[in-house]
């Protein structure tokens, strides 16, 4: 039997708990091929979306793929993140949240073909030795 990663139940549930608390829910994505994001706002290899019911349309949390619509500088852009690409999902009120593995990179030649098409805020590790905060940059 196939084992069942429990990295997609998770980004539901805390998607859940930040908007039942109130809260608007954000998530990390490493950006890669697979990865469809405004290219414009990605830094460092990563963006940081706003994933609110307000900031999104159609938002679907598959088990191997998250998908919805939002809008950039007033534009409608269809948004498709692999899973595997999301390091964290946290509140940004608070920070809380949970933060994942993220799977190494596939090679180019099984992404060459997929365009790579992200939220103007980024979030970065804190420096500090203790335990790992994620911060909104602007």
């Amino acid at each position: 039997m196939k084992e069942i990663p429990t990295t997609p139940y998770l980004i539901r549930a805390i998607y859940e708990w930040c908007c039942d608390s109130g809260q608007t829910p954000y998530m990390t994505v490493r950006v890669d091929a697979r990865t469809r994001v405004p290219m414009d706002y990605v830094k460092n290899g990563e963006i940081v979306l706003n994933t609110s019911p307000d900031a999104t349309r159609n938002l679907k949390i598959d088990n191997d793929v998250i998908r919805f619509s939002t809008r950039f500088n007033g534009v409608s852009r269809e948004i498709s993140i692999p899973v595997r690409a999301v390091k964290g999902v946290f509140a940004k009120e608070s920070g809380q949240g949970l933060a994942f593995q993220v799977a190494p990179q596939p090679n180019a030649e099984d992404t060459a073909d997929i365009p790579a098409v992200a939220d103007p805020a980024v979030t970065r590790p804190s420096p500090s030795g203790g335990r790992a905060k994620l911060q909104v940059v602007k």
